[in-house]
């Protein structure tokens, strides 16, 4: 049956004046296109998938790493005052960071002392056309520079990060490079930013350049205001609008934190990091491509017992019982 079948199909080709040879060649032709098709994207895939295979115990830190099981692709702990590394997992990994970009978003902004009372208005350059994600910052809102700000850094808000980077002096051009050049000046040596939002993939770091760039975020008062504020009512087009912190924990009674950042686009996976007090100790957490919905959150509430119950098995005194 399909011997015959091929010889149905060989004469209709030969009918319609092709050759088989033409096929063959027409097919191996949209073959190499299919894989030149966004190299950039099945690239990712594959570090992410390999990251994912590898084991959560190929760690380095406190003895007792083997019973921290972060489910999050890449992460590091670091004890903000020594330096010091408590755990980390593929710290090296360079991966899309998503709305992490804020951060450096929210530097560039506040190095340029600009006067954070003027009013900055969303116009159609800040709707996003890559992601098509919404905002209830309809196009002709008005805000404070200030209020931008904070929307941005609390509600992780794309069209205020937007307008922040559009009406900086030189345009959105210029920002883009001091966000680059903050990178470097940092030593972030993994860092690339495309975009003020990080709604493109093209914004990618590590976790050991985040968590250098989250010590660094934290030296702005603004920057810990405005990132752990857990809610907030805004005025937009007249009407009061009720808008909250994209990181839960920033409200917990058990979290001291200083300094919070939550990240989502489909590249990067879901992304968290932290400055927070664990064992009245400044620790720096990043979590990067979790994909649970609590996963992040989850993580950090491990991360978080895992340092707890490790400093009190080092107390003079303790035991195993």
């Amino acid at each position: 049956m399909k011997k015959a079948l091929l010889v149905l199909l060989a004469a209709a080709i030969v009918g319609a004046g092709v050759t088989p040879t033409d096929v063959a060649a027409a097919t191996k032709k949209k073959t190499v296109a299919a894989k030149k098709k966004a190299p950039g994207a099945a690239k990712l895939a594959r570090v992410k998938h390999t990251l994912r295979a590898k084991s959560a115990h190929r760690v380095t830190s406190l003895d007792d790493a083997r019973h921290l099981a972060v489910q999050s692709s890449a992460a590091l702990v670091l004890d903000q005052t020594t330096g010091a590394i408590l755990f980390e997992k593929n710290p090296n990994a360079i991966l899309p960071i998503a709305s992490i970009t804020k951060l450096m978003t929210a530097m560039v902004v506040l190095d340029g002392k600009p006067d954070l009372t003027e009013t900055l208005v969303i116009n159609e350059e800040d709707v996003d056309v890559l992601k098509g994600t919404r905002s209830r910052l309809k196009v002709g809102t008005h805000l404070a520079r200030e209020e931008m700000l904070r929307l941005a850094l609390m509600s992780s808000e794309n069209r205020a990060a937007s307008a922040l980077s559009r009406h900086y002096p030189g345009g959105r051009d210029a920002f883009i490079a001091a966000m680059n050049q903050k990178a470097q000046a940092l030593g972030l040596a993994d860092t690339r930013f495309q975009d003020a939002t990080g709604l493109t993939a093209a914004n990618v770091s590590s976790p050991r350049d985040l968590a250098k760039m989250v010590d660094a975020a934290h030296q702005y008062p603004l920057i810990r205001e405005f990132s752990t504020t857990s809610e907030g009512e805004f005025s937009i087009a007249g009407r009061p609008q009720h808008f909250r912190n994209t990181n839960t924990l920033v409200k917990s009674p058990t979290w001291e934190i200083g300094l919070s950042k939550t990240g989502y686009i489909n590249e990067a996976g879901k992304c968290l990091v932290m400055q927070a007090w664990l064992n009245n100790k400044p620790t720096i957490i990043v979590l990067l491509d979790s994909w649970g919905r609590l996963t992040r959150i989850g993580d950090a509430n491990r991360i978080k017992r895992w340092v707890e119950n490790a400093s009190l098995a080092q107390r003079p005194g303790a035991s195993a019982g």
